[in-house]
């Protein structure tokens, strides 16, 4: 009962639209309070929480994709991807999500990827009379995979709640982020096979080829830079952050396109964003450490231990309550919220903690593209200057792609396994 009281509790402070670090911290100071524990523990939980060498990768990532889009490198990207696969039917879509995947390698954040590349795509793909809400869903799907191919910053988060391996992790990531782009690309080709209410854009000759790819060399070197120096243990996810930040200010810079004022700006969006992570975090530990002295992920586990005898029963369980939650919560809240009351049961059933990792983020993607709190929805909005419904209509046929993704994991693991075992 005391379980059911609390996370009723919680989930009512979040839907009062009550600031989710705030909900999760106060609720659980209050628990500890009503248990008689310690104020001091909150405080030490609060500490404990952001002094993390891990979570420093979450600000250097987020400083060098703000420095990345400030120095206009999205451009560069789509313009030599259009290059090469522009005139193909629906090419411009495709461009679009190779795009998105490249951003997604350099970035780790679901929203800078949507943002870097809607700011060049929209205009270039309406103008060839491609359908404007296919347009801003296949973008809000394309930035959505910046969360999941590695560098990823909700992987991290998530390496840092059930303290699995953040590299194994991100080797995770790679085959489901390629997997949905793919599909992504598959889908913009069919639409544009059947619709065919749109201009094809011309051929580009070896000559632009050659230009446009050279610009975008540097980006693309970073990115390769990157995931294979992770992947081959020549430094850690933190260690690689750090790498890409100086690595975008070099390019950046040698390029022309930066300066001490977009720096400052790319400074103050990076620290912004990286404050209200830093903050749920903490809020999030404290209500952590407050249900784990009252029991609560234990008596879950059991819970579901005696309700659900096959995996597939509890994984498809979770992913309804994730569907739903996504319509009112936005994404790292749900990875915050569900975690730390989940994982005892994963390891009770059986169940990898980095597959269910990575199918966890594929739903919490969805939660990115879902009206009416999707993040991702809000920034093309902003960006396209359109209705928030008029983006909403574009990205059903997405979520169908990344929930038949999650199917698809289900029956075959290694698609996320099989680069952790090498």
């Amino acid at each position: 009962m005391t379980t059911f009281i609390i996370l009723a509790a919680l989930l009512l402070l979040l839907l009062a639209g009550i600031p989710i670090a705030f909900v999760m911290g106060g609720l659980g100071l209050l628990l500890l309070l009503i248990e008689g524990f310690k104020p001091i523990m909150a405080a030490q939980a609060l500490y404990a929480s952001i002094d993390n060498f891990i979570l420093l990768a979450v600000p250097m990532f987020l400083l060098m994709s703000n420095v990345l889009l400030k120095g206009g490198i999205g451009k560069d990207l789509f313009a030599a991807v259009q290059s090469w696969v522009g005139h193909w039917p629906g090419g411009l879509g495709v461009a679009t999500i190779i795009s998105c995947t490249i951003f997604a390698a350099i970035s780790g954040s679901s929203v800078a990827t949507a943002a870097t590349i809607a700011v060049v795509a929209i205009p270039e793909m309406t103008k060839r009379g491609y359908e404007r809400k296919f347009v801003l869903g296949l973008l809000a799907a394309g930035g959505t995979l910046g969360i999941l191919i590695p560098p990823s910053i909700i992987l991290i988060v998530y390496g840092v709640i059930t303290e699995e391996s953040i590299t194994r992790l991100f080797l995770a990531g790679i085959g489901p982020g390629l997997f949905l782009a793919f599909a992504f690309s598959a889908y913009a080709m069919l639409y544009a096979r059947f619709k065919g209410q749109y201009e094809r854009a011309p051929k580009a000759s070896w000559e632009e080829r050659r230009k446009s790819l050279l610009r975008a060399f540097p980006a693309l070197l970073l990115a390769f830079v990157i995931i294979f120096g992770i992947y081959f243990g020549i430094f850690t996810p933190t260690e690689a952050a750090g790498i890409g930040f100086v690595s975008s200010l070099i390019i950046t810079t040698a390029m022309g396109r930066m300066d001490i004022q977009k720096l400052r700006v790319a400074s103050v969006e990076a620290a912004s964003t990286t404050v209200t992570i830093f903050v749920i975090v903490a809020g999030a530990d404290i209500f952590a450490k407050a249900i784990t002295l009252y029991r609560i992920p234990h008596d879950v586990s059991q819970m579901v231990g005696s309700t659900f005898t096959e995996p597939g029963m509890f994984i498809l369980l979770v992913c309804i309550v994730l569907l739903i939650m996504g319509f009112f919560i936005e994404a790292l809240s749900m990875m915050l919220v569900m975690v730390p009351v989940l994982y005892p049961s994963l390891l009770g059933m059986g169940i990898d903690p980095i597959w269910f990792g990575i199918v966890f983020v594929i739903m919490v993607e969805c939660a990115l593209i879902t009206p009416p709190v999707g993040l991702n929805l809000f920034v093309l909005q902003a960006i396209a200057k359109v209705s928030l419904g008029e983006v909403s209509r574009g990205v059903a046929p997405f979520i169908v792609i990344m929930l038949s993704t999650v199917v698809l994991l289900f029956f075959w693991p290694d698609l996320a396994l099989y680069f952790t075992r090498l």
